[in-house]
């Protein structure tokens, strides 16, 4: 059973992820040839004041 764990930043609607996530399950489907049921995915929202790059905040980017 894969299990696909995918960080972003929060903010994306309903719709965005599920169209996300039934990619992401057909490519794993199509590339590893498991069962759809079998593919397990779990999204962490996070937001851009938790995450930083280079030592800078997502949030004081700009």
């Amino acid at each position: 059973m894969p299990t696909i764990h995918v960080e972003m930043f929060e903010g994306r609607t309903p719709e965005q992820k599920q169209a996300f996530v039934t990619a992401l399950t057909e490519a794993t489907v199509q590339s590893l040839g498991s069962k759809p049921e079998s593919v397990e995915i779990v999204l962490t929202e996070v937001k851009k004041s938790n995450w930083a790059s280079g030592g800078v905040f997502w949030s004081d980017k700009k």
